[in-house]
């Protein structure tokens, strides 16, 4: 008989380039798909709010002696803190104007959509299990990082060219081709950035809110260091951030494209570091291990209202800070209020319709326009807490045991609405300390406190409309960032362009009294307050009536 012998297997193919990335551009479409609605929305807002923004300048500052005076005043180290580089002033036409003024505040919001891009379709899809359903099929180990990637890059570029078209089509003074192109770049620059930032912080924990706090506060790092070293008189420290360097290519200027390069390398960077560490761990898992808890858990989170503050306060810690050091910046101007607007006529328009024994408590009532709105913005996150929960399946563990819908979703509203006031009264605080001490008034400090804390109750109302959507509604429960959204266009820019009133009635910060400007009065106050409870009551009605919905 003649023996046989048994086949040695095939030698396992090594891993290549090409079947790491396998699936890379379906998953690219399929999330363009996801994201039909989202992507369109961050564009376009930007877009439009960069053209509104350059369109007013030809009504604010029509005079060269009206941009003599915003550089007279903004040649302070308070106002380049707010602004940007010095050397935009030598020239300070729409233009250099546009570039000083926008750039750093549009980049936070460039990297915001772009770290949100990364997150959600690389952590978000893995904390809920589709990324390891996906790639059991053939589908690479980088493809889920490698689309998301190149969705940030593709949305990052379209803002860039619609920036770059839109400028230069408006026919503004110092506003030319070369300059709006360059000016779109540096949004999808410094976006770009942040997202491959973001590529590394979904690395680092098994978390979606984890990854994205820890980008987030990679920018704010970032905006704080740009900030420090444009007030200061060398500005060294603006050059280790990228937000500093894109400032610093002095669009409509100079026009220089090099700093370009450096966000492009640590892009590139930060890019190839999250594809490497991506390797270095399982997938649903962190590089960051998890922390043994303690043997016994406290008595207060063994509560509702004591678990829900152990999810909420991460967020809470950070926009608790942020609105402080928003709000000191703010207050550090308010003394130069009066010069700097002194020759504005929107400005003193608007000033003159809020009225004020002064031209700092004015501003300030106008100021707290846009700090209650940040407020906002983290109402509506937290109160929409309980419906991330439900779909992401951890809603019907805990409602399956002895606690009510009503106690859970009262504890993640209890949270939102104390934490609303929190984040208030910290920003009202770093605006009364550094308000009073810039315009040489210690009365200012409890004024601004107070009316930081006025827009409590219509902080409520907007968690009532959060939750009314959550609970009727729950797949509409996106449309509460209407409020604090309409509240800005309104509140704010409706004073510049003087809306008619009524507009601003449909908002529920509208009724609030505008203090320190105006006196106080208690009857909307307890008006906004029995809307909002009112509201919370029907939310939680239409809750406890639905069934759970989960993914």
């Amino acid at each position: 008989m003649t023996a046989t012998t048994a086949e040695a297997p095939a030698p396992t193919a090594p891993a290549t380039v090409g079947n790491t990335l396998a699936g890379t551009r379906n998953l690219m479409r399929f999330a363009l798909r996801r994201d039909r609605i989202r992507l369109p929305v961050w564009i376009l807002a930007l877009f439009l709010g960069t053209l509104s923004t350059a369109n007013s300048y030809k009504t604010l500052y029509a005079d060269p002696e009206d941009r003599a005076n915003v550089v007279s005043t903004m040649d302070s180290p308070a106002g380049l803190a707010m602004s940007g580089p010095r050397h935009y002033l030598d020239d300070y036409n729409f233009g250099s104007m546009l570039g000083h003024q926008m750039i750093g505040f549009m980049a936070v919001l460039v990297g915001l959509m772009s770290v949100l891009i990364i997150t959600r379709h690389t952590r978000a899809e893995e904390e809920t299990g589709r990324a390891e359903l996906v790639r059991s099929t053939v589908v690479g180990r980088h493809a889920h990082l490698a689309a998301a990637l190149s969705v940030a890059v593709l949305a990052n570029l379209v803002l860039a060219l619609l920036l770059a078209f839109g400028l230069s089509g408006m026919g503004l003074e110092g506003v030319d081709t070369a300059g709006s192109l360059l000016y779109g770049l540096t949004h999808a620059a410094v976006g770009i950035v942040f997202a491959a930032v973001a590529a590394i912080t979904a690395q680092v924990t098994a978390h979606t809110r984890g990854a994205s706090g820890m980008a987030l506060a990679v920018i704010g790092v970032a905006f704080v260091l740009r900030a420090a070293g444009d007030s200061g008189s060398s500005g060294a420290l603006s050059w280790l951030s990228p937000i500093g360097w894109v400032q610093r290519t002095y669009v409509f200027v100079d026009n220089r494209w090099w700093p370009l390069l450096l966000c492009a390398a640590l892009a590139v960077a930060c890019a190839a570091t999250g594809f490497v560490l991506s390797t270095r761990r399982d997938v649903g898992a962190g590089l960051r291990p998890e922390k043994l808890g303690r043997p016994v858990a406290s008595e207060a989170l063994g509560t509702p209202i004591g678990f829900a503050l152990r999810l909420h306060r991460g967020m809470l810690a950070g926009f608790g800070a942020g609105l402080f050091v928003m709000g000191a910046m703010y207050g550090s101007i308010l003394g130069d209020a009066e010069d700097m607007l002194k020759d504005i006529d929107q400005f003193q328009e608007a000033l003159d319709r809020i009225g004020g024994a002064s031209v700092a408590e004015s501003f300030a009532s106008m100021v707290m326009v846009v700090i209650t709105v940040v407020a906002a913005v983290y109402v509506v996150m937290a109160a929409l807490r309980p419906r991330s929960e439900e779909t992401a399946g951890r809603a019907e563990p805990l409602l399956s045991t002895g606690l009510s819908r009503t106690r859970w979703v009262g504890s993640h509203l209890a949270v939102a609405m104390s934490g609303g006031t929190l984040v208030l009264l910290l920003a009202g605080l770093g605006f009364g300390v550094s308000g009073a001490a810039s315009a040489g008034d210690g009365a200012l400090f409890p004024k601004l406190v107070g009316a930081a804390l006025a827009y409590a109750p219509a902080l409520w109302v907007t968690v009532g409309v959060a939750v009314v959507l959550f609970g009727w509604f729950p797949r509409a429960s996106a449309a509460a960032w209407i409020v604090p959204v309409y509240a800005f266009v309104i509140g704010y820019l409706g004073q510049l362009l003087q809306f008619p009133d009524w507009m601003n009635n449909l908002s529920p910060f509208g009724h609030v009294p505008r203090l320190p400007a105006a006196d106080m009065s208690w009857t909307p106050m307890l008006l906004l307050t029995l809307v909002a409870a009112g509201l919370v009551w029907l939310g939680l009605e239409g809750f406890r009536r639905r069934d759970l919905e989960t993914k």
